[in-house]
């Protein structure tokens, strides 16, 4: 096998080199063996989460560079692992790509290197092993990306123990996502300056809310919390229907992104925000680890002929459908 056309062993190799074998003695044992041996700690439970990121759904070759995609692909599963307030512990990449990903084109490198280079610098700001996985030629390029998180015993957050009185609140700003990716769209297929990159930012590389899930749990302030991927109309009535609840949101407490208008804030998804409910005499700090928190509504008891979420808008009230996004449809 040529030095320009590595095959699946140089691939995993060179994988295993950069990833390295351990994570603060979590990883009893990582890439190499059948399989890879956690130590999680004594009185935790295990928070298991995968997600699968697909060119042309997911992202696209010619819009998002390499370093994006791996930061994304890693990110939908740590916003996932934030949304139950767990540490991450260790992750799992599956990769299935076509050869022409795999190999240098002049100078510039391999496309699964600046991957792996945007998926390991999110995971080394986590302090997170890559600890296995599995590599396959494909006609399309994939990542399916699995993480194992930590929580304490009885303490995750869940989509099922809202109640009715409790007000809803949500980190940082909506909108941004969406509202970037129609700019990115516009730009395409121009190559982005870094300048335009650090204005992309919600989009390319959202940042998951790790920390302050982790507070959350760490102070008991939530009684119930789902991460923002597929849009607020639709995460928000995930929430509604786990906890067999109904909802009430103002748009004109939204934190809308200034880029985004209330559309994509309602439907546009990919904020990687979380969404969570507390009860109303809990006492919340304006910010978490540095990120706002804002209120925006709160849980209603469901009613015959009520919407299962109600918009209010400055002209009244109206029910709030969920046309976020939502696959085979």
């Amino acid at each position: 096998m040529s030095d320009d056309k590595p095959g699946e062993l140089d691939l995993i190799r060179q994988i295993r080199t950069l990833a390295g074998r351990s994570g603060d003695g979590i990883v009893r044992l990582g890439i190499g063996d059948d399989c890879a041996l956690l130590r999680p700690r004594p009185g935790e439970e295990l928070a298991v989460t995968t997600d699968l990121s697909i060119a042309g759904r997911h992202f696209r070759l010619d819009w998002h560079s390499p370093a994006s995609v791996g930061h994304r692909a890693l990110a939908r599963g740590l916003s996932d692992l934030a949304a139950m307030g767990a540490r991450p512990i260790a992750a799992f990449l599956s990769l299935g790509l076509p050869r022409e990903l795999t190999t240098q084109s002049g100078r510039r490198p391999a496309w699964v290197d600046e991957f792996l280079g945007g998926l390991l610098s999110l995971a080394d700001a986590y302090k997170l092993p890559l600890a296995g996985g599995d590599l396959s030629e494909s006609p399309v390029a994939m990542a399916d990306i699995v993480l194992i998180g930590g929580v304490p015993r009885g303490r995750a957050l869940l989509r099922s123990t809202a109640r009715p009185g409790h007000l809803l609140y949500v980190t940082g700003s909506l909108g941004g996502s969406s509202a970037a990716l129609a700019k990115l769209a516009l730009l395409q297929p121009h190559r982005i300056t870094k300048k335009r990159a650090a204005q992309l930012a919600p989009h390319l590389y959202p940042q998951p809310r790790i920390a302050q899930g982790a507070w959350l749990v760490r102070h008991g302030k939530s009684s119930a919390a789902i991460d923002l991927s597929d849009g607020l109309s639709t995460d928000l009535t995930h929430l509604c229907q786990e906890s067999h609840v109904a909802a009430e949101v103002d748009a004109g407490l939204f934190p809308i992104h200034p880029d985004a208008n209330l559309a994509q804030a309602l439907n546009g998804g990919e904020d990687y925000e979380l969404l969570f409910a507390a009860p109303a005499e809990t006492t919340l700090p304006k910010s978490i680890a540095g990120v706002p928190v804002t209120r925006i509504g709160r849980i209603l008891a469901p009613r015959r002929n009520r919407p299962t979420v109600t918009l209010l808008m400055p002209q009244g009230s109206q029910p709030l459908e969920p046309q976020g996004w939502q696959h085979f449809f």
